[in-house]
């Protein structure tokens, strides 16, 4: 009896150190996460959602962003690096390949098309499918986790590192990144403004909680920011008396915001591409526990929930359309390509692209 005592103290002293000194890569802040209200008034749950129709990518995965080039079809990015272009008719053809993780992707006013990887930078994808590095550092560091952008029309791009110190090609891929940049909540996300012309580039805003999709209004004066670890969209200051100033427009959402992308007639859609984790928000203010969660193995640490939403918004937050499948037929929606007839729905994972035709709606 004295030595099965002696091997279960052993093992637990063995537990307890490694629980409490093994190192992980994730110093956590404490913070204090607004109270979840959940799928309230304006998010109130539906399943309009339910009518969408998936257009079949194939053996290319992960479908992150998508815009419309000026030929009229679709090009979208994926998780190996292609790039795809997608006709009228549904039909899928590898376009270019850019390598690393491609995730946000916009056409430019020459017809190309200008990438955010998340392993290798900006890059600008030419009409013929070569591709050019644009920009892989600013201020002497390299840029770990490109993730969205916007493009002005005098050819300024803004665009988000997400985070700075957990980078997506060396911890493991953007979802390992966004989980540990999300538990540590240390403020390494920034927006920079990018001028290709001069190759001049800036941070313009920083310490921001895991900073993802970014929009340009149609006036030209304000950007929107998905600020995903703090439940969040940021209102930034272009042009105007208040320009330079960043405003919270909207606070407290009940998911995580992902990209925002342009809609019609001044509307901005935001993939909300995971319910909030109730564990993650009761721990928000103990870092000390946080952290021996990271211990554990993975099944036991917060996790992206599967669950369909996106919604649309004016420029002074105002929602104007909430659209959900509870049933999460095509989970972790992380943004929308809106065009005359069609909703167009970029997702995390999956081999499929969703369409919404307008008059299912």
């Amino acid at each position: 009896m004295k030595r099965v005592l002696a091997t279960v103290a052993l093992m637990l002293a063995i537990l307890s150190a490694y629980l409490l000194l093994w190192p992980v890569p994730v110093d956590p802040v404490a913070w204090d996460a607004p109270i979840d209200n959940g799928l309230v008034d304006p998010f109130e749950t539906n399943d309009l959602l339910k009518r969408a129709r998936a257009i079949d990518l194939g053996r290319h995965d992960g479908p992150e962003d998508v815009t419309a080039g000026h030929d009229g079809r679709l090009y979208a990015t994926t998780t190996g690096g292609a790039v795809l272009r997608i006709d009228s008719f549904g039909n899928v053809a590898e376009f270019a390949d850019v390598g690393g993780r491609a995730l946000g992707i916009e056409i430019d006013a020459d017809g190309s098309l200008l990438v955010a990887n998340a392993y290798l930078g900006l890059q600008r994808v030419l009409q013929d499918g070569s591709v050019i590095g644009l920009l892989d550092e600013v201020d002497g560091k390299p840029l770990r986790y490109a993730d969205d952008l916007a493009i002005a029309r005098d050819g300024t791009v803004y665009f988000s590192e997400a985070s700075t110190k957990f980078g997506a090609a060396q911890y493991g891929g953007t979802y390992a990144g966004s989980l540990l940049d999300i538990m540590e909540h240390g403020g390494h996300g920034q927006i920079i403004e990018f001028k290709p012309a001069t190759g001049e580039a800036r941070v313009i805003i920083d310490d921001l909680n895991f900073a993802n999709g970014v929009a340009i209004s149609d006036d030209q004066a304000y950007l929107l920011i998905a600020e995903t670890g703090s439940y969040r969209i940021l209102k930034h200051w272009l042009q105007g008396p208040d320009a330079g100033s960043t405003e919270v427009l909207m606070d407290n959402l009940p998911a995580f915001p992902d990209n925002i992308n342009n809609g019609r007639n001044g509307r901005f859609w935001i993939g909300m591409i995971a319910p909030r984790s109730k564990q993650l928000d009761d721990l928000s203010d103990k870092p000390f526990v946080r952290k021996l969660v990271q211990r554990l193995p993975a099944a036991f640490r917060p996790k992206a929930e599967p669950y369909s939403h996106v919604i649309a918004i004016n420029g002074d937050g105002q929602v104007l359309m909430n659209l959900q499948d509870p049933a999460a037929r095509f989970p972790a929606l992380t943004g929308v390509l809106e065009t005359r007839k069609a909703l167009y729905l970029t997702t995390l994972w999956g081999n499929k692209l969703p369409r919404l035709d307008k008059e299912d709606l």
